[in-house]
């Protein structure tokens, strides 16, 4: 690029006086000498500067091409001759051109200054210009920020009055909240006081009806053993009033009888009014619970996965759907807004496949690896960080309320994976049909034991126990999450952990085993307080049993969790987190 400048003051140059001719060539009257000097001279090493100095000069690249050349013409065979004419021009066109290279022109000279002129006038230009163009644009920097700023101001008082309603909000809901427990609360202890009324009537009337019977009994004892003293005294009257006495104590007795079998019909009346409380309230035992989860997970192995696994068509689309579902489970994370985006794009492969053309086997099938999944990823991420348990309860939570038959499938699946423990209950050793398990491995893996991550053989103690302790504390967080929901398969409902606390307490091979201390540590963790808040002094008396089985111990001085490492660290655990719940401090 050339820049443009206007020319200085000075005048351009004007050329000096040419020479005779225009190479400057001499006159013809020289001597012939010249020729032998001239042909001397082309050896020399003047020649070879001439030529340097007329290739770095100014001059065009012809001249130097022509030196070249006749440089060469120099060498040339002997056998040639050339005529002194010859040798005259080209000694003449030689000394020309060194003329002309050698020569200094004023107007070259002007013209380089007036390019370097130009280039200083432009770049003091170019540096005004730029000095302007910073100038301005730090101005336009300036009031750009300044627009930001109150743009900021603005944004952050509406965040502001957005957030003063939200919190409002929350506190009225908050204390709704409030007043439907203490509401339920006092529903609860009205109902317990008026069960125990009537327990208590019931027994009163039964002792009075004994005492009846009972002064009834002696009374007539004592008209025969007076009888049996009179005998003799009134033995004709007797025996007139023989027969009379008969009929009496005949009758007597077939009272008796009768009472007796009413007694025995009221008792009997009595159980079965128990079964169907029991039933009512769905109370089942521990047996009926582990037979019902033993059921399920039969039927969905030898109906719907076997189905789907001998078709071809289902088996895809089966496998296309899991495939979408198990990463999901994988990216969770405790964010409200990731736990409802993956619940609801989980809830739609869902539907999609309870909208399929076999829908009695795709949906039963997909929903059995949907609970594998979940379950899978607690005995991975739960392990090594418990607060993972959150999310994944969290979005099974949402799951359980939303999709059909998912509770059972997912009870089936985590008693496939823990053994009796959600229960909980010692594994039988038979199945269903009181069939003896088949060898040592089934037995094994119904109990819950699975091989060791870190090899081929089955899993430690500590594994183990990690592993079932995960998978219990996200079936803890969902009976915690289902104090706001009543519309749940029966084992995911708050009463369960009633029901867990007391069936774990009176079973002492179950007290024995350390897993059973940490799993009474992980319930009293996560459900402690809102179990204290729902079960009143009732959950106090469980709470000092508990502290009595891990302080004093049961069945001849056992401590709870036995006396293994783990078991006693556990042990220790359950103590400090029921002191805890008793002073109102929440870990």
């Amino acid at each position: 690029m050339r820049f443009r400048a206007p020319r200085s003051v000075s005048s351009s140059p004007v050329r000096g006086p040419t020479h005779r001719n225009s190479y400057g060539l001499a006159s013809d009257s020289d001597s012939e000498d010249y020729n032998s000097e001239l042909e001397s001279s082309f050896h020399d090493s003047d020649i070879d500067d001439d030529i340097s100095v007329a290739s770095s000069s100014s001059s065009s690249s012809s001249s130097h091409n022509l030196v070249s050349n006749i440089g060469q013409l120099s060498i040339r065979p002997k056998h040639i001759k050339r005529t002194p004419q010859e040798e005259r021009l080209i000694e003449e066109t030689v000394s020309a051109i060194r003329a002309r290279a050698k020569y200094h022109d004023p107007y070259e000279e002007w013209e380089h200054e007036a390019r370097r002129d130009a280039f200083r006038e432009a770049r003091k230009q170019f540096t005004e210009k730029e000095i302007q163009l910073m100038t301005e644009r730090e101005r336009l920097n300036d009031e750009r920020e300044k627009r930001r700023l109150a743009d900021h101001e603005w944004e952050t008082e509406q965040v502001r009055g957005k957030l003063k309603v939200f919190v409002q909000k929350v506190e009225e809901i908050d204390k709704a909240l409030i007043e439907g427990w203490k509401a339920r609360d006092q529903a609860l202890w009205d109902r317990v006081e008026l069960a125990i009324k009537q327990e208590e009537d019931k027994v009163a009337r039964k002792l009075e009806e004994e005492r009846k019977l009972q002064e009834e009994e002696d009374r007539l004892r004592k008209e025969i053993e007076l009888k049996r003293k009179l005998a003799a005294e009134k033995r004709e009257r007797e025996e007139a009033k023989r027969k009379e006495e008969e009929e009496k104590r005949a009758r007597l007795e077939k009272e008796q009888q009768e009472q007796a079998q009413k007694e025995k019909d009221e008792a009997k009346k009595k159980i079965d009014d128990d079964i169907a409380l029991r039933t009512r309230l769905r109370l089942a035992t521990p047996a009926e619970d582990w037979a019902v989860a033993r059921n399920n997970l039969q039927m969905l192995k030898n109906g719907p996965l076997a189905w789907v696994k001998e078709h071809k068509p289902q088996k895809s689309e089966w496998s296309a759907m899991r495939r979408q579902i198990t990463p999901k489970i994988g990216q969770l994370t405790n964010d409200l807004g990731q736990i409802n985006r993956i619940t609801q794009q989980i809830i739609d492969v869902m539907q999609a496949a309870d909208r399929s053309a076999e829908r009695n086997s795709v949906y039963p099938s997909l929903a059995s690896s949907l609970a594998k999944a979940i379950l899978l990823q607690a005995e991975t991420e739960v392990v090594a960080e418990k607060r993972a348990a959150i999310p994944l309860a969290q979005v099974t939570f949402n799951l359980l309320q939303v999709l059909p038959d998912f509770g059972s499938i997912f009870f089936s699946k985590l008693v496939q994976r823990s053994g009796g423990w959600p229960i909980p209950i010692v594994v039988p050793n038979h199945d269903n049909e009181k069939r003896p398990w088949k060898s040592n491995e089934e037995f094994t893996k119904v109990s819950g034991w699975r091989k060791s991550s870190s090899g081929d053989g089955s899993e430690s103690p500590e594994e183990h126990v990690n592993r079932i302790s995960a998978l219990m504390r996200v079936y803890f967080n969902i009976l915690k999450l289902s104090c706001a929901s009543s519309n749940l398969y029966d084992m995911f409902q708050m009463p369960r952990c009633w029901i867990w606390f007391a069936r774990i307490m009176n079973n002492k091979q179950l007290l024995d085993d350390p897993l059973a201390a940490q799993l009474i540590y992980i319930g009293l963790d996560v459900l402690g307080f809102d179990a204290l808040k729902i079960f009143g002094n009732q959950w106090v008396k469980m709470l000092m049993l508990v502290n009595n089985v891990a302080t004093d111990g049961f069945d001849d001085g056992k401590l709870l969790g036995g006396d293994t490492p783990i078991g006693a660290a556990a042990c220790a655990r359950v103590k400090l987190a029921i002191e805890s719940i008793l002073k109102g401090e929440q870990s």
